[in-house]
């Protein structure tokens, strides 16, 4: 057999193994059963402070931008079941956080500095964080 009638054939087979199942995903809405835990993140630096949250490896938004000597109040929401932090969108859909940050506005990803968040944040039922430079990146604490 020529190469050129069983390559074809091949990679028509093999493309048919790796193919993904399309099913309908529920996004849940609203905040029945969720605890909400504002955060308050404080500019104690000199310069503007840009904050985001990635809600997926491939998705992030922005979710304050902060003079200096100001402070910025986010609605985090956290489900109790399942230990997850979120934020609403305006359709109000459940956005799970993965990562919490926040850098120097017009250089936040390389200044960038986590803000940590964990089950005793959802236990106060707040949370305050004060952002400030320490070395080349921003320190969130």
């Amino acid at each position: 057999m020529k190469i050129r009638y069983v390559l074809p054939v091949m990679l028509a087979f093999t493309s048919l193994a790796n193919a993904v199942e399309l099913h309908h995903v529920i996004v849940r809405k609203g905040t029945d059963g969720l605890d909400m835990v504002p955060l308050t993140i404080s500019n104690a630096g000199k310069e503007g402070v840009s904050c985001n949250a990635d809600f997926a490896h491939w998705y992030s938004e922005g979710i304050a931008t902060i003079e200096p000597g100001m402070s910025a109040r986010v609605e985090l929401w956290f489900d109790p079941k399942t230990g997850t932090f979120t934020i609403l969108n305006d359709k109000r859909e459940n956005l799970p956080v993965e990562r919490l940050w926040c850098g120097l506005a017009g250089r936040a990803y390389a200044t960038r500095g986590q803000i940590a968040l964990d089950r005793t944040d959802a236990a106060k039922g707040e949370r305050e964080v004060s952002c400030g430079m320490e070395q080349d990146s921003l320190a969130c604490r």
